[in-house]
């Protein structure tokens, strides 16, 4: 995948063997980056991440700075979530959230990054 190069990979595969092993939900709560609410009376709304291994997160973190740059996939994704009022760092977690998904897909299936096919307007 682009953005993701050897000391990404090599940290996912030493520090996150469960990757393709589990659901997309519960990897992301692995890593620590599934939204959580702090809810609290009249308080609703917010959402935090929080928990899971910091050391992969700041290796996925930095991979996802370069992903908006070069992956033309995750880049449209940050842009669109930029258009609707996204704050630039939640927006940044949710393609870091996104490509770890895709990681994870490539990992149980087997199979290389493949880009998206272009679609015809």
């Amino acid at each position: 995948m682009p953005a993701i190069g050897q000391v990404n990979s090599s940290t996912l595969l030493a520090r996150l063997p469960e990757l393709g092993q589990f659901t997309r939900q519960k990897i992301c709560a692995l890593v620590g980056v599934a939204p959580y609410n702090d809810d609290s009376g009249q308080w609703h709304g917010r959402r935090h991440i929080a928990g899971g291994r910091a050391g992969v997160r700041q290796v996925l973190y930095m991979a996802t700075l370069s992903a908006v740059r070069c992956n033309p996939e995750l880049r449209d994704y940050y842009q669109r979530l930029l258009g609707r009022g996204v704050e630039p760092k939640a927006a940044l977690i949710a393609v870091l959230r996104k490509m770890l998904t895709i990681l994870n897909a490539m990992v149980r299936d087997n199979t290389p990054w493949r880009p998206p096919c272009p679609t015809s307007a």
